[in-house]
Protein backbone atom coordinates (compact mmCIF):
# COMPACT_ATOMS: atom_id res chain seq x y z
CA UNK A 1 0.00 0.00 0.00
CA UNK A 2 1.67 3.65 -1.00
CA UNK A 3 1.39 5.51 2.07
CA UNK A 4 -0.28 9.30 1.03
CA UNK A 5 1.78 11.95 2.36
CA UNK A 6 -0.18 15.43 3.23
CA UNK A 7 1.31 18.60 1.51
CA UNK A 8 1.22 21.51 3.46
CA UNK A 9 1.61 25.14 1.67
CA UNK A 10 4.62 26.00 2.99
CA UNK A 11 5.96 22.80 0.78
CA UNK A 12 5.00 24.65 -2.13
CA UNK A 13 8.07 26.96 -2.88
CA UNK A 14 6.18 29.44 -4.86
CA UNK A 15 3.95 29.57 -1.45
CA UNK A 16 6.86 29.93 1.59
CA UNK A 17 8.93 31.95 -1.13
CA UNK A 18 6.22 34.20 -1.30
CA UNK A 19 5.27 34.88 1.83
CA UNK A 20 8.99 35.44 3.08
CA UNK A 21 8.56 38.26 -0.08
CA UNK A 22 5.17 39.76 1.45
CA UNK A 23 6.80 40.24 4.99
CA UNK A 24 10.50 41.11 3.96
CA UNK A 25 8.64 44.09 1.77
CA UNK A 26 7.15 45.10 5.17
CA UNK A 27 10.72 45.78 7.18
CA UNK A 28 12.21 46.83 3.94
CA UNK A 29 9.90 50.05 4.07
CA UNK A 30 10.42 49.82 7.60
CA UNK A 31 13.96 50.46 6.97
CA UNK A 32 13.79 52.80 4.70
CA UNK A 33 11.57 55.11 6.83
CA UNK A 34 13.95 54.64 10.00
CA UNK A 35 16.94 56.21 7.80
CA UNK A 36 14.91 58.87 5.68
CA UNK A 37 16.10 61.55 6.91
CA UNK A 38 19.52 60.70 7.77
CA UNK A 39 21.01 61.96 4.21
CA UNK A 40 19.26 64.92 4.98
CA UNK A 41 21.20 66.22 8.04
CA UNK A 42 22.51 69.09 6.71
CA UNK A 43 18.65 70.37 5.43
CA UNK A 44 17.55 69.94 8.26
CA UNK A 45 19.05 72.84 10.72
CA UNK A 46 18.37 75.44 7.80
CA UNK A 47 14.67 74.62 6.73
CA UNK A 48 13.14 73.15 10.57
CA UNK A 49 15.81 74.74 12.52
CA UNK A 50 17.05 71.07 14.27
CA UNK A 51 20.55 71.45 16.06
CA UNK A 52 22.79 68.18 16.37
CA UNK A 53 21.55 68.29 19.79
CA UNK A 54 17.89 68.16 18.67
CA UNK A 55 18.43 65.71 15.67
CA UNK A 56 20.51 63.39 18.33
CA UNK A 57 17.63 63.73 20.75
CA UNK A 58 14.88 62.35 17.59
CA UNK A 59 17.01 60.05 16.82
CA UNK A 60 17.38 58.23 19.93
CA UNK A 61 13.72 58.78 20.69
CA UNK A 62 13.02 55.48 18.50
CA UNK A 63 14.50 53.55 21.13
CA UNK A 64 13.10 54.87 24.32
CA UNK A 65 9.53 52.93 25.13
CA UNK A 66 11.47 49.85 23.82
CA UNK A 67 14.20 50.70 26.73
CA UNK A 68 11.71 51.51 29.20
CA UNK A 69 10.16 47.63 28.63
CA UNK A 70 7.86 47.57 25.78
CA UNK A 71 10.44 45.11 23.91
CA UNK A 72 10.25 42.46 26.76
CA UNK A 73 6.18 42.96 26.64
CA UNK A 74 6.39 42.67 22.92
CA UNK A 75 7.89 38.73 23.32
CA UNK A 76 4.68 38.30 25.72
CA UNK A 77 2.33 39.66 22.90
CA UNK A 78 3.70 37.39 20.17
CA UNK A 79 4.09 34.15 22.54
CA UNK A 80 0.42 34.91 23.60
CA UNK A 81 -1.43 35.84 20.44
CA UNK A 82 0.54 34.62 17.62
CA UNK A 83 2.43 36.12 14.15
CA UNK A 84 -0.69 37.25 12.36
CA UNK A 85 -2.03 39.96 15.47
CA UNK A 86 1.09 40.55 16.43
CA UNK A 87 2.65 41.41 12.50
CA UNK A 88 -0.58 43.78 12.43
CA UNK A 89 -0.53 45.14 15.32
CA UNK A 90 3.27 46.19 14.58
CA UNK A 91 2.64 47.44 11.46
CA UNK A 92 0.01 49.76 12.17
CA UNK A 93 2.49 51.27 14.91
CA UNK A 94 4.65 51.96 12.23
CA UNK A 95 1.69 53.81 10.19
CA UNK A 96 0.69 55.61 12.99
CA UNK A 97 3.87 56.33 14.26
CA UNK A 98 4.90 57.65 10.72
CA UNK A 99 1.89 59.88 10.20
CA UNK A 100 2.93 61.75 13.39
CA UNK A 101 6.17 62.75 12.56
CA UNK A 102 5.02 64.21 9.14
CA UNK A 103 2.43 65.62 11.00
CA UNK A 104 4.79 67.20 12.95
CA UNK A 105 7.36 68.41 10.45
CA UNK A 106 4.97 70.00 8.00
CA UNK A 107 3.03 72.88 7.46
CA UNK A 108 -0.40 71.27 9.33
CA UNK A 109 1.37 71.75 12.55
CA UNK A 110 2.52 75.11 12.05
CA UNK A 111 0.54 77.84 13.75
CA UNK A 112 -1.62 75.52 16.06
CA UNK A 113 -2.33 75.29 19.30
CA UNK A 114 -0.17 71.90 19.51
CA UNK A 115 2.82 73.89 18.28
CA UNK A 116 2.60 76.40 20.82
CA UNK A 117 2.11 73.87 23.21
CA UNK A 118 4.73 72.42 22.51
CA UNK A 119 6.90 75.41 22.27
CA UNK A 120 6.05 76.13 26.00
CA UNK A 121 8.66 73.32 27.45
CA UNK A 122 11.99 72.38 26.61
CA UNK A 123 12.92 75.28 25.01
CA UNK A 124 15.64 73.62 23.40
CA UNK A 125 14.35 71.74 20.97
CA UNK A 126 11.77 73.07 18.26
CA UNK A 127 8.33 71.94 18.48
CA UNK A 128 8.46 70.12 15.16
CA UNK A 129 11.59 67.86 16.50
CA UNK A 130 9.81 67.05 19.75
CA UNK A 131 6.53 66.03 17.59
CA UNK A 132 8.50 63.76 15.20
CA UNK A 133 10.80 62.53 18.04
CA UNK A 134 6.70 61.47 19.52
CA UNK A 135 6.16 59.56 16.33
CA UNK A 136 9.17 57.75 16.07
CA UNK A 137 8.87 56.90 19.11
CA UNK A 138 5.58 55.07 18.52
CA UNK A 139 7.27 54.05 14.81
CA UNK A 140 10.29 51.85 16.88
CA UNK A 141 7.88 50.27 19.33
CA UNK A 142 6.13 48.74 16.01
CA UNK A 143 9.62 48.41 14.14
CA UNK A 144 11.35 46.35 16.80
CA UNK A 145 7.79 44.37 16.87
CA UNK A 146 7.77 43.67 13.57
CA UNK A 147 11.68 42.33 13.78
CA UNK A 148 11.05 39.81 16.19
CA UNK A 149 7.91 38.67 14.29
CA UNK A 150 8.88 38.19 11.05
CA UNK A 151 12.04 36.11 12.35
CA UNK A 152 9.08 33.66 14.37
CA UNK A 153 7.02 33.90 11.34
CA UNK A 154 10.34 32.65 8.88
CA UNK A 155 10.72 30.10 11.38
CA UNK A 156 7.39 28.32 11.15
CA UNK A 157 7.28 28.81 7.14
CA UNK A 158 10.96 27.33 6.67
CA UNK A 159 10.83 24.87 9.61
CA UNK A 160 12.76 22.14 7.59
CA UNK A 161 13.62 23.77 4.68
CA UNK A 162 15.92 26.57 3.54
CA UNK A 163 15.80 28.33 7.19
CA UNK A 164 19.01 30.32 6.98
CA UNK A 165 19.30 31.05 3.27
CA UNK A 166 15.51 32.51 4.10
CA UNK A 167 16.61 33.97 7.27
CA UNK A 168 19.32 36.15 5.28
CA UNK A 169 17.55 36.94 2.62
CA UNK A 170 15.37 38.99 4.62
CA UNK A 171 18.16 40.69 6.61
CA UNK A 172 19.47 41.37 2.86
CA UNK A 173 16.02 42.89 1.83
CA UNK A 174 15.97 44.93 4.52
CA UNK A 175 19.30 45.63 4.25
CA UNK A 176 18.74 47.51 0.91
CA UNK A 177 16.33 49.45 2.30
CA UNK A 178 18.57 51.79 3.76
CA UNK A 179 20.29 51.78 0.47
CA UNK A 180 17.46 52.71 -1.35
CA UNK A 181 16.78 55.71 1.21
CA UNK A 182 20.07 57.31 0.64
CA UNK A 183 19.60 56.89 -3.48
CA UNK A 184 16.16 58.60 -3.20
CA UNK A 185 15.53 60.45 -0.06
CA UNK A 186 18.50 63.59 -1.04
CA UNK A 187 16.59 63.68 -4.67
CA UNK A 188 13.16 64.05 -3.81
CA UNK A 189 14.24 66.52 -0.64
CA UNK A 190 16.31 68.38 -3.73
CA UNK A 191 13.34 68.27 -6.53
CA UNK A 192 10.74 69.11 -4.29
CA UNK A 193 12.98 71.73 -2.08
CA UNK A 194 11.83 70.13 1.37
CA UNK A 195 12.52 67.42 3.55
CA UNK A 196 9.29 66.67 4.28
CA UNK A 197 8.56 65.03 0.75
CA UNK A 198 10.43 62.59 1.29
CA UNK A 199 9.47 61.43 4.89
CA UNK A 200 5.32 61.83 3.03
CA UNK A 201 6.70 59.10 0.36
CA UNK A 202 8.41 56.95 2.87
CA UNK A 203 5.53 57.23 5.22
CA UNK A 204 3.31 56.37 2.10
CA UNK A 205 5.27 53.21 1.61
CA UNK A 206 5.02 52.09 5.35
CA UNK A 207 0.86 51.51 4.54
CA UNK A 208 2.31 49.57 1.75
CA UNK A 209 4.33 47.75 3.99
CA UNK A 210 0.81 46.82 6.25
CA UNK A 211 -1.49 45.71 3.13
CA UNK A 212 1.99 43.60 2.46
CA UNK A 213 1.59 41.95 5.59
CA UNK A 214 -1.85 41.67 5.69
CA UNK A 215 -1.57 39.68 2.21
CA UNK A 216 1.17 37.60 3.87
CA UNK A 217 -1.66 36.63 7.07
CA UNK A 218 -4.66 35.78 4.64
CA UNK A 219 -1.74 32.93 3.37
CA UNK A 220 -0.89 32.46 7.25
CA UNK A 221 -4.07 31.64 8.18
CA UNK A 222 -4.83 29.27 5.11
CA UNK A 223 -1.62 27.46 6.48
CA UNK A 224 -2.79 27.35 9.71
CA UNK A 225 -6.08 25.45 8.62
CA UNK A 226 -3.81 23.16 6.96
CA UNK A 227 -2.05 22.42 10.25
CA UNK A 228 -5.20 21.93 12.29
CA UNK A 229 -4.84 21.18 16.03
CA UNK A 230 -0.80 21.12 15.55
CA UNK A 231 -0.76 24.77 14.78
CA UNK A 232 -3.09 25.43 18.28
CA UNK A 233 -0.41 23.61 20.21
CA UNK A 234 3.22 24.96 18.67
CA UNK A 235 4.03 26.97 21.48
CA UNK A 236 4.54 24.65 24.54
CA UNK A 237 3.27 26.00 27.30
CA UNK A 238 6.83 25.19 29.49
CA UNK A 239 8.52 27.51 25.97
CA UNK A 240 6.15 30.52 26.49
CA UNK A 241 7.45 34.08 27.98
CA UNK A 242 7.67 33.52 31.80
CA UNK A 243 9.55 35.96 34.75
CA UNK A 244 11.79 33.22 36.17
CA UNK A 245 13.11 33.04 32.53
CA UNK A 246 14.17 36.38 33.06
CA UNK A 247 15.77 35.73 35.94
CA UNK A 248 18.04 32.74 35.17
CA UNK A 249 18.99 34.47 31.87
CA UNK A 250 20.16 37.66 33.60
CA UNK A 251 22.42 35.43 35.91
CA UNK A 252 24.20 33.96 33.17
CA UNK A 253 27.42 35.17 32.56
CA UNK A 254 28.14 34.39 29.27
CA UNK A 255 24.88 35.89 28.38
CA UNK A 256 26.07 39.25 29.25
CA UNK A 257 29.14 39.05 27.72
CA UNK A 258 27.22 38.47 23.94
CA UNK A 259 24.96 41.00 25.24
CA UNK A 260 27.47 43.56 25.67
CA UNK A 261 29.47 42.48 22.90
CA UNK A 262 25.96 42.98 20.66
CA UNK A 263 25.12 46.30 22.26
CA UNK A 264 28.69 47.77 21.76
CA UNK A 265 28.83 47.04 17.99
CA UNK A 266 25.47 48.00 17.15
CA UNK A 267 26.61 51.34 19.19
CA UNK A 268 29.14 52.08 16.46
CA UNK A 269 26.80 51.13 13.72
CA UNK A 270 23.30 52.30 13.58
CA UNK A 271 23.64 55.33 15.12
CA UNK A 272 26.57 55.87 12.88
CA UNK A 273 24.25 55.88 10.21
CA UNK A 274 22.49 58.42 11.68
CA UNK A 275 25.30 60.54 10.83
CA UNK A 276 27.24 59.05 8.49
CA UNK A 277 26.12 61.39 5.05
CA UNK A 278 26.90 64.33 7.09
CA UNK A 279 30.41 63.09 8.43
CA UNK A 280 31.55 61.91 4.88
CA UNK A 281 30.46 66.03 3.39
CA UNK A 282 32.65 67.58 6.43
CA UNK A 283 35.50 65.19 6.02
CA UNK A 284 35.68 65.57 2.23
CA UNK A 285 34.36 68.85 1.67
CA UNK A 286 33.19 70.10 -1.93
CA UNK A 287 30.24 67.79 -2.56
CA UNK A 288 26.50 68.28 -1.86
CA UNK A 289 24.33 66.07 0.23
CA UNK A 290 23.21 63.87 -2.90
CA UNK A 291 26.67 62.92 -3.59
CA UNK A 292 27.70 62.05 0.05
CA UNK A 293 24.81 59.91 0.23
CA UNK A 294 25.42 58.18 -2.76
CA UNK A 295 28.98 57.26 -1.40
CA UNK A 296 27.07 56.00 1.92
CA UNK A 297 24.54 54.42 0.19
CA UNK A 298 27.00 51.18 -0.60
CA UNK A 299 27.50 50.46 3.10
CA UNK A 300 24.59 48.07 3.65
CA UNK A 301 24.74 46.81 -0.21
CA UNK A 302 27.79 45.29 1.35
CA UNK A 303 26.79 43.79 4.01
CA UNK A 304 23.20 42.62 1.98
CA UNK A 305 25.92 40.91 -0.79
CA UNK A 306 27.72 39.01 1.35
CA UNK A 307 25.50 37.88 4.28
CA UNK A 308 24.14 35.09 2.26
CA UNK A 309 27.59 33.61 1.71
CA UNK A 310 28.81 34.65 5.07
CA UNK A 311 25.89 32.31 6.52
CA UNK A 312 26.48 29.61 4.38
CA UNK A 313 29.84 29.26 6.03
CA UNK A 314 29.62 29.30 9.18
CA UNK A 315 26.79 26.48 8.71
CA UNK A 316 29.02 24.73 6.72
CA UNK A 317 33.05 25.72 7.98
CA UNK A 318 32.64 26.89 11.54
CA UNK A 319 34.83 30.23 12.77
CA UNK A 320 31.95 32.06 14.12
CA UNK A 321 34.02 33.55 17.38
CA UNK A 322 36.58 34.32 15.17
CA UNK A 323 34.31 36.52 12.85
CA UNK A 324 33.23 38.25 15.38
CA UNK A 325 36.86 39.34 16.08
CA UNK A 326 37.55 40.11 12.31
CA UNK A 327 34.41 42.03 12.11
CA UNK A 328 35.57 44.23 15.38
CA UNK A 329 38.48 44.88 14.17
CA UNK A 330 37.39 46.65 10.35
CA UNK A 331 34.89 48.62 12.46
CA UNK A 332 37.71 50.15 14.61
CA UNK A 333 39.85 50.55 11.46
CA UNK A 334 37.39 52.02 9.38
CA UNK A 335 36.18 54.79 12.15
CA UNK A 336 39.60 55.56 12.70
CA UNK A 337 39.91 56.24 8.61
CA UNK A 338 37.22 58.54 8.97
CA UNK A 339 38.22 60.33 11.74
CA UNK A 340 42.30 61.08 10.65
CA UNK A 341 42.68 60.09 7.19
CA UNK A 342 39.26 61.65 5.18
CA UNK A 343 39.68 64.59 6.47
CA UNK A 344 43.12 64.81 5.63
CA UNK A 345 43.39 63.25 1.91
CA UNK A 346 39.39 64.66 1.16
CA UNK A 347 39.30 61.27 -1.22
CA UNK A 348 36.37 60.18 -2.08
CA UNK A 349 37.97 56.61 -3.12
CA UNK A 350 39.19 56.74 0.35
CA UNK A 351 35.64 57.18 1.13
CA UNK A 352 34.21 54.17 -0.91
CA UNK A 353 36.24 52.14 -0.23
CA UNK A 354 35.73 52.01 3.58
CA UNK A 355 32.52 52.19 3.64
CA UNK A 356 32.49 49.02 1.73
CA UNK A 357 34.80 47.74 4.20
CA UNK A 358 32.39 48.74 7.10
CA UNK A 359 29.79 46.95 5.09
CA UNK A 360 31.97 43.60 5.36
CA UNK A 361 32.24 44.65 9.09
CA UNK A 362 28.53 44.53 9.65
CA UNK A 363 28.25 41.21 7.54
CA UNK A 364 30.62 39.21 9.40
CA UNK A 365 29.43 40.34 13.14
CA UNK A 366 25.67 39.49 13.06
CA UNK A 367 26.10 36.75 10.31
CA UNK A 368 28.31 35.35 13.20
CA UNK A 369 26.59 36.34 16.15
CA UNK A 370 22.92 35.48 16.22
CA UNK A 371 23.51 32.24 15.29
CA UNK A 372 25.69 32.00 18.12
CA UNK A 373 23.60 32.55 20.49
CA UNK A 374 21.58 28.74 20.46
CA UNK A 375 24.84 27.51 21.09
CA UNK A 376 25.37 29.23 24.33
CA UNK A 377 21.88 30.18 26.16
CA UNK A 378 19.77 26.70 26.59
CA UNK A 379 16.88 26.37 24.41
CA UNK A 380 14.23 26.46 26.52
CA UNK A 381 15.06 30.07 27.15
CA UNK A 382 16.04 31.01 23.84
CA UNK A 383 13.06 33.48 22.79
CA UNK A 384 13.39 35.01 25.92
CA UNK A 385 17.25 35.40 25.65
CA UNK A 386 16.72 36.64 22.16
CA UNK A 387 14.35 39.37 23.35
CA UNK A 388 16.35 40.04 26.44
CA UNK A 389 19.17 40.68 23.83
CA UNK A 390 17.62 42.85 21.60
CA UNK A 391 16.29 45.03 25.25
CA UNK A 392 19.87 45.47 25.96
CA UNK A 393 20.75 46.52 22.51
CA UNK A 394 18.22 49.28 22.52
CA UNK A 395 19.46 50.58 25.66
CA UNK A 396 22.74 51.45 23.49
CA UNK A 397 20.81 52.71 20.26
CA UNK A 398 19.38 55.08 22.59
CA UNK A 399 21.28 56.82 24.19
CA UNK A 400 24.26 56.82 21.61
CA UNK A 401 22.71 58.78 19.06
CA UNK A 402 22.10 61.72 21.98
CA UNK A 403 25.45 61.16 22.90
CA UNK A 404 27.17 61.77 19.50
CA UNK A 405 24.77 65.05 18.67
CA UNK A 406 25.22 66.77 22.22
CA UNK A 407 29.31 65.80 21.92
CA UNK A 408 29.10 67.39 18.20
CA UNK A 409 27.88 70.43 19.32
CA UNK A 410 30.04 70.75 22.43
CA UNK A 411 33.41 70.27 20.51
CA UNK A 412 32.52 72.61 17.62
CA UNK A 413 31.05 75.32 19.90
CA UNK A 414 34.31 77.30 19.60
CA UNK A 415 35.16 76.11 16.16
CA UNK A 416 35.43 79.44 13.87
CA UNK A 417 34.48 77.93 10.81
CA UNK A 418 31.21 76.36 12.26
CA UNK A 419 30.96 79.22 14.41
CA UNK A 420 30.96 81.86 11.14
CA UNK A 421 28.17 79.00 9.13
CA UNK A 422 25.88 79.02 12.18
CA UNK A 423 26.42 83.02 11.82
CA UNK A 424 25.25 82.92 7.99
CA UNK A 425 22.42 81.10 8.52
CA UNK A 426 21.35 83.30 11.34
CA UNK A 427 21.49 86.30 8.57
CA UNK A 428 19.51 84.06 6.08
CA UNK A 429 16.46 83.69 8.83
CA UNK A 430 16.96 87.25 9.91
CA UNK A 431 16.55 88.03 6.06
CA UNK A 432 13.87 85.61 5.99
CA UNK A 433 15.46 83.71 3.17
CA UNK A 434 16.17 79.89 2.35
CA UNK A 435 19.57 79.38 2.78
CA UNK A 436 21.12 78.09 -0.50
CA UNK A 437 20.66 74.58 -1.57
CA UNK A 438 24.63 73.74 -1.11
CA UNK A 439 24.69 75.30 2.24
CA UNK A 440 25.94 72.86 4.81
CA UNK A 441 27.78 73.45 8.64
CA UNK A 442 31.11 72.18 8.27
CA UNK A 443 31.44 70.32 11.24
CA UNK A 444 34.55 69.13 12.89
CA UNK A 445 33.19 64.76 13.44
CA UNK A 446 36.98 63.72 14.61
CA UNK A 447 35.67 62.97 18.15
CA UNK A 448 32.78 61.43 17.34
CA UNK A 449 34.25 59.32 15.24
CA UNK A 450 36.74 57.86 17.74
CA UNK A 451 34.06 57.70 20.31
CA UNK A 452 32.79 54.96 17.46
CA UNK A 453 35.89 53.51 17.25
CA UNK A 454 35.99 52.94 21.12
CA UNK A 455 33.08 50.90 21.24
CA UNK A 456 34.82 48.71 18.35
CA UNK A 457 37.49 48.22 20.86
CA UNK A 458 35.44 47.38 23.30
CA UNK A 459 33.92 45.24 21.48
CA UNK A 460 37.00 43.40 20.12
CA UNK A 461 37.91 42.95 23.60
CA UNK A 462 34.45 41.15 24.62
CA UNK A 463 35.12 39.35 20.92
CA UNK A 464 38.35 37.83 22.15
CA UNK A 465 37.09 36.65 25.65
CA UNK A 466 34.09 34.97 24.16
CA UNK A 467 36.51 32.93 22.15
CA UNK A 468 38.69 32.39 25.30
CA UNK A 469 35.89 31.22 26.89
CA UNK A 470 34.56 28.65 23.73
CA UNK A 471 37.96 27.81 23.70
CA UNK A 472 37.11 26.90 27.81
CA UNK A 473 33.98 25.74 27.85
CA UNK A 474 33.29 23.90 24.52
CA UNK A 475 30.47 26.18 23.32
CA UNK A 476 31.02 25.15 19.82
CA UNK A 477 31.15 28.65 18.82
CA UNK A 478 34.11 27.58 16.47
CA UNK A 479 31.92 24.49 15.06
CA UNK A 480 29.66 24.29 11.58
CA UNK A 481 26.36 24.97 12.53
CA UNK A 482 25.38 21.21 10.31
CA UNK A 483 27.10 18.18 12.13
CA UNK A 484 28.56 15.62 9.80
CA UNK A 485 25.59 13.43 10.43
CA UNK A 486 23.18 15.93 9.35
CA UNK A 487 25.06 16.18 6.10
CA UNK A 488 25.74 12.19 5.45
CA UNK A 489 21.63 11.85 6.70
CA UNK A 490 20.93 14.39 3.78
CA UNK A 491 23.55 12.92 1.17
CA UNK A 492 21.77 9.26 1.54
CA UNK A 493 18.31 10.69 1.65
CA UNK A 494 19.67 12.39 -2.03
CA UNK A 495 20.78 9.16 -3.40
CA UNK A 496 17.65 7.29 -2.65
CA UNK A 497 15.36 9.77 -4.23
CA UNK A 498 17.42 9.54 -7.39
Amino acid sequence: MTKQVQLYLNDKAWARWTALLLIALMMFFAYMFVDVMAPLKTMLEPQLGWNSAAYGTYRSSEYILNVCGFLIIAGFILDKTGIRFTGVLSASLMVIGALIKLYGISDWMSGTGIESWLNSWWIEMPASAKMAAFGFMIFGCGCEMAGTTVSKAIAKWFKGKEMALAMGLEMAIARVGVFAVFSISPWIASVMGSVVAPVAFCTVLVCIGLISFCVFCVMDSRFDRQLGKDAKSEVASDEEFKASDIRKIFSSHIFWVVALLCVLYYSAIFPFQAYGAEMLQCNIGDISAQEASNIFRWFPIGAAVITVFLGNFLDRRGKGATMLIYGALLLIACHMVFAFLLPVTHSKLLAYVTIVVLGVSFALVPAALWPSVPKIIEEKVLGSAYCLIFWVQNIGLCLVPLLIGYVLDGVNASNPVVQADLAQLQMYKEMNVDAPADFFIHYNYTVPMVIFACFGVMALILAIYLKGLDRKKHYGLELPNIKPSAVTAEAEIEAAEE
